[in-house]
């Protein structure tokens, strides 16, 4: 469970640091990070070994998704 929540702060934490390239931070950028992030952690409910592995990504992906159209201008 350390391992997963330590993968899923470090995947937000990098999608912020590259939305934030230009210096502003848009509320669709961490629409997209906090989506990224519940998704992650929703997903790791998956699955086991690898199948539990993919969940996680799979739901970071989708979560990270829905969470930018959410917070679209």
């Amino acid at each position: 469970m350390m391992k997963k929540l330590m993968i899923m702060s470090v995947m937000g934490l990098m999608m912020l640091n590259l939305s934030a390239c230009d210096g502003n931070v848009t509320k669709q950028d961490v629409g997209t990070a906090a989506g990224a992030v519940a998704g992650g952690v929703i997903g790791s409910q998956f699955g086991s070994g690898a199948g539990n592995t993919a969940a996680t990504i799979g739901g970071a992906v989708v979560g990270g998704y829905i969470g930018n159209q959410l917070t679209k201008d």
